[in-house]
């Protein structure tokens, strides 16, 4: 072999090697470097996914129902602030429960053998013994609530009797978006330890219906701290590190006992310290344990340039659950453009059609977003 082929060669292998980018500046000048840079530029998010196209059947197998959208027309256990809107959807589509609930998953959405259930929704809402009161503070202000507790006897009845229709009608839960476990960033370590308790019922709840994962809302105020001057010349936001502590201290404790009984716990941009998408990435970041992750929403934002930069964002930390969801808040979102940013960042999971509000009812909605995402993936 000629020395100046011997010599190629070893360049080659020289560049292959971790660092070569650097060296490639050196040997092959620039124009190799922006090639470089080029080639490792990330898709654009008008570019579908590099995996091959998915079949109807693999396109409907990652698409899941949603109550929520739908909750006007679940029973409920007292009187509704919105009757209109509750006695026209009622009038329209009838009455449910949550165990009607995958048969009208069935016979909605074709195909789809997935549901995100709402916390909310959950029980026997003519069995007292299934819920729990306890007072909440919402916006500075108190107010009594009902909720399901899955710890309750009556309540695990309810829960295998709920596993059994789901197997009867082969549609299941997969992901459950709860709003019961709070505090659970709160400063006063009495009120956070209740919030862990309450998470960690009801992730055993979640696992006599099989659900992969479970949100958890992080709680504490519905605005998060704001930095203020500092005499270093530069902001400082001391305030939001202590949230932040106790959050992601509550985040490992649970996702530790999620992890013995199976099921994820998931953060959502749902206000507070998870309005911003870096607080989610450094709370699971510092958590460090594959099951917590990020559920995004595709529209749970503070303002029109979260709605895609930050779904981006969380996408490398979402891997089960996300909420494709149609609200009209900035205008109309594009919901194919978000279904396409979460497979450009690789993300296999499934896609739950959560209607919040916009021209149509939450059922229209919902097979609104059906369809879009159908022609998304």
């Amino acid at each position: 072999m000629s020395s100046s082929r011997a010599s190629l060669l070893d360049r080659r292998n020289f560049l292959r090697s971790a660092g070569g980018s650097l060296a490639a500046g050196a040997l092959l000048g620039q124009s190799a470097i922006a090639k470089a840079e080029q080639q490792a530029t990330p898709e654009p998010i008008s570019r579908g996914s590099a995996f091959r196209p998915l079949t109807d059947s693999e396109k409907v197998a990652r698409i899941a129902s949603n109550s929520y959208p739908i909750r006007w027309i679940f029973k409920s256990r007292g009187e509704l602030t919105t009757k209109d809107v509750v006695a026209k959807m009622k009038a329209k589509y009838g009455e449910i429960t949550m165990l009607d609930f995958p048969a009208f998953t069935k016979k909605t959405f074709p195909g789809v053998t997935k549901m995100d259930m709402w916390s909310s929704l959950f029980g026997d809402m003519d069995d007292k013994s299934q819920y729990v009161q306890s007072t909440i503070t919402f916006d500075g202000k108190q107010r009594q609530v009902t909720e399901f507790d899955p710890s309750a006897i009556s309540s695990k009845r309810w829960l295998e009797k709920m596993a059994n229709v789901q197997v009867k009608e082969g549609v299941f839960c997969h992901h459950i978006s709860n709003n019961a476990p709070r505090n659970i960033c709160e400063l006063d370590d009495t009120k956070r330890r209740e919030g862990i308790e309450i998470a960690k019922k009801w992730l055993d709840g979640a696992a006599i219906l099989g659900a992969k994962s479970m949100r958890v809302n992080s709680g504490g105020p519905r605005i998060a701290p704001w930095p203020n001057p500092d005499t270093s010349s530069y902001p400082k936001n001391p305030e939001i590190e202590k949230y932040l502590d106790k959050c992601i201290e509550s985040f490992k404790e649970m996702a530790d006992y999620g992890a013995k009984v199976g099921v994820k716990v998931t953060l959502e941009n749902h206000w507070g310290l998870t309005a911003n998408p870096i607080n989610i990435r450094i709370i699971i970041e510092e958590v460090n344990n594959v099951f917590c992750e990020a559920s995004p929403d595709f529209c749970n934002w503070e303002h029109k340039y979260l709605l895609y930069h930050a779904l981006n964002d969380l996408a490398p930390y979402s891997h089960t659950t996300v909420h494709a969801k149609f609200w009209d808040r900035f205008g109309e979102p594009d919901v194919q453009r978000g279904v396409r940013i979460m497979l450009n960042n690789n993300y296999t999971g499934v896609f739950a059609l959560e209607y919040e509000d916009g021209p149509w009812d939450g059922v229209e909605g919902a097979k609104y977003l059906y369809q879009q995402v159908m022609a998304a993936l």
